[in-house]
């Protein structure tokens, strides 16, 4: 029977099998010539996409699940940290032979979780206040689905729109109504009353208003079809309708507040990028990002060993042996030191905190992983006073 889905099953990731081949090949060697090296191995990023000055690690959660299998030790940071270039993020002690087939898998567990997590961050520093949902599910395959929601929302999203991306964060998941219920309906207006009749009034009522009228005359429809009960109108406006979308909502929005319907608020989708948040956002309400954020650069970490048989001993270009990361709560002053340096205090008078932390150790997760609840608003205390 051939297989329906062109996915790894976490059997075949766990076995090793997701890994390059030269993987394979040099285990078969170094086993072959009898050489078993205890090493230290960190994952660091040298640089960021697209001139990022900070990212947020996320990943861990899955990467703690091939760690966990093995007879290693791991320190790493705290799942939702902020890290900068040249910092590492995880570091593995133990036989190189126990975990060399998995380099591969860490590495694409780490990558795409944190560039997905950091763009939506990015996206939550602009927002603001404003509700911020990710839209992007839809354009990833679907095995990968929960991965992206969840680490949006880890980012800074406020809500998801996938049930199963629900379930993994523990909220309801948030969406509106698509153009398909319109157009088999026939009515903008319609649909949205038969929504209004079928569904539990805990639903917020939302309308997509672009179907098929202008903008601004079907909002003023919906309005006074459902009055007070309409909490928002939707705009998924194209890019193929010609026309200043700042200017259309500023239109809608004159017609509704003259008619006494200043209460609907204005959710905005469709193609956002990060330079249209700002423009937006003295009349938008809530903003869905899909493909922003769904297909965010990944975070290109790579995997070095800095330290063989207890001495230092690293590639050109890569600073050997085990390191320290540490912060300054106060100032958020943040360096990287050999393992032994001891650091008293940052230049503003604070004591430095150590981020590179105990992560597992005898098959155990050491500090445990916080719920995907915990981890957002560590992650968006910590980019409160932080500049995208």
């Amino acid at each position: 029977m051939t297989h329906m889905f062109q996915v790894a099953e976490g059997k075949e990731i766990l076995e090793g099998k997701i890994t390059d081949v030269y993987f394979v090949r040099t285990l078969k060697i170094l086993k072959s010539e009898h050489v078993d090296c205890t090493v230290r191995a960190e994952f660091v990023a040298k640089k960021l996409p697209d001139n990022w000055p900070w990212a947020v690690l996320t990943g861990l959660e899955e990467v703690s699940s091939i760690l966990t299998r093995l007879p290693v030790k791991a320190r790493a940071m705290r799942e939702g940290t902020i890290f900068y270039p040249d910092e590492p993020v995880l570091e593995i002690e133990g036989s190189y032979l126990d975990f060399c087939l998995y380099e591969t898998a860490i590495l694409g567990l780490l990558c795409q979780a944190t560039g997905i997590a950091t763009k939506s961050s990015r996206f939550k520093k602009l927002c603001g206040d404003r509700l911020l949902v990710s839209f992007g599910a839809r354009r990833m395959h679907p095995s990968i689905a929960p991965m992206i929601e969840r680490n949006a929302f880890i980012g800074g999203c406020d809500g998801v729109s996938v049930i199963k991306s629900g379930e993994i964060v523990g909220r309801d998941p948030m969406g509106t109504v698509p153009h398909a219920l319109i157009l088999c309906i026939g009515s903008t207006v319609e649909a949205l009353k038969a929504f209004d009749r079928v569904l539990e009034p805990e639903i917020k009522r939302v309308a997509l208003i672009d179907t098929f009228n202008d903008e601004k005359f079907e909002c003023i429809n919906v309005a006074e079809a459902l009055g007070r009960k309409l909490y928002a109108v939707r705009f998924d406006t194209p890019s193929s309708r010609k026309g200043d979308l700042l200017y259309i909502l500023n239109e809608c929005r004159w017609e509704l507040d003259l008619r006494g319907f200043e209460h609907v608020k204005f959710f905005v989708s469709g193609e956002l990028r990060e330079g249209d948040i700002a423009r937006l956002d003295p009349v938008v309400d809530a903003f869905g990002v899909g493909t922003s954020i769904s297909s965010a650069p990944v975070v290109d970490f790579s995997m070095d060993i800095v330290e063989v048989n207890g001495k230092p001993r690293a590639k050109r270009g890569k600073l050997s042996g085990s390191k320290r990361v540490l912060r300054c709560p106060k100032c958020h002053e943040h360096k990287v030191v050999p393992l032994g340096q001891r650091i008293e205090n940052c230049a503003c008078g604070e004591p430095y905190s150590d981020v590179l932390l105990p992560f597992v150790e005898g098959g155990k997760v050491t500090a445990g992983i916080s719920k995907p609840e915990q981890i957002r608003k560590y992650v968006l205390k910590q980019i409160a006073s932080l500049a995208i």
